[in-house]
């Protein structure tokens, strides 16, 4: 299996591996199953031996379990691992009832974090959202504090706005941006990705496969009790019209001989040199095919034919839960 190249993250951050590891699946956030800790462990040992040092988790996954297992996975393997943590998402009994965004909150989630981790210091930390509950100056300042006191080397942003992405690099640097980005969701091209470019920030694009809708595996309907019901991108006409233009994608990969989800990977990937795909797996069988994606080019034509299919608006619906 080949290994990753390294990238810095932004114009002058740290070195990290061109594919991130999302382990949010490795846990139950949404009250489902919990998946096998062992093999979980596993597939973070496997993707660290092949140079994936991006390990992305958040406190709020499985109500600190994905810290814990992320914790014992880097357990004497710490200086191989650049642990991501988001912060400020409340839920209970698997449900979503807030954000928490206040200072003196901000304070008290990293000492759990660090605890949990078993770290002294977090690679990068970062608000899952911001909103208008606490000002902006407030949380990029605590974050800015944590940094001082030697808790945090990184500061991140995840899921906002280009605005609020100036805001918050005017308070103090901004290292990374996490936001969804893929084939299917590509209104961040208009603002947010160009100021992320101008101001030298990195961008960690997690659903590269838009929730599964680019797999090439989702037919209609979906069961009753599939989570994808939650969002308008797969209900009703609309999952038929977004699986008809998921047939060019099937047929691109079919020619080139990779899957889908390859393509899909492989499409974000080629954006910039400062683009990090941010893939969750759980499993060290999926390990091979998502590292072999990176390595996939497009031909010119091969570009234009799934730029002009996908372009922005041509999938219906969203797959962003307003809270």
């Amino acid at each position: 299996m080949s290994t990753i190249t390294k990238i810095s993250l932004g114009t002058n951050g740290p070195l990290v591996s061109k594919l991130g590891l999302g382990c949010m699946r490795m846990s139950s956030v949404w009250g489902g199953q919990t998946n096998d800790e062992n093999e979980s462990i596993a597939t973070i040992h496997q993707a660290l031996d092949s140079g994936i040092n991006f390990l992305n988790t958040g406190d709020f996954y499985g109500a600190g379990h994905n810290e814990l297992l992320v914790g014992k996975a880097i357990k004497d393997r710490r200086d191989d691992a650049f642990i991501s943590v988001k912060f400020g998402a409340i839920f209970y009994n698997g449900q979503w009832i807030g954000l928490d965004l206040r200072p003196a909150s901000i304070k008290n989630f990293i000492n759990y974090s660090l605890v949990r981790l078993g770290i002294d210091t977090i690679d990068l930390y970062q608000p899952c959202r911001l909103d208008n509950s606490v000002p902006t100056e407030d949380v990029i300042g605590t974050v800015a504090d944590l940094i001082k006191e030697g808790k945090v080397r990184h500061l991140g942003v995840s899921e906002i706005t280009a605005d609020q992405l100036r805001l918050a690099n005017s308070i103090h640097p901004v290292t990374a941006l996490e936001i969804g980005y893929s084939l299917a969701d590509r209104q961040i091209e208009t603002d947010l990705l160009p100021t992320a470019k101008e101001l030298g920030i990195g961008v960690v694009a997690f659903a590269n496969t838009a929730e599964g809708l680019l797999t090439g595996e989702m037919k209609a309907p979906l069961a009753a009790n599939d989570y994808h019901n939650h969002f308008s991108r797969f209900q009703g006409e609309n999952l038929i019209k977004n699986l008809e233009k998921v047939e060019v994608l099937k047929t691109i990969a079919n020619e080139k001989g990779y899957t889908p989800t390859q393509l899909a990977i492989a499409w974000v990937n080629a954006q910039d040199s400062h683009i990090m795909p941010l893939v969750s797996m759980s499993r060290r069988s999926r390990l091979p095919e998502n590292i072999e994606a990176m390595n996939i080019t497009f031909t010119p034509q091969e570009q234009e034919a799934l730029n002009t299919h996908f372009a922005p608006g041509a999938i219906l619906g969203g797959t962003y839960l307003q809270r």
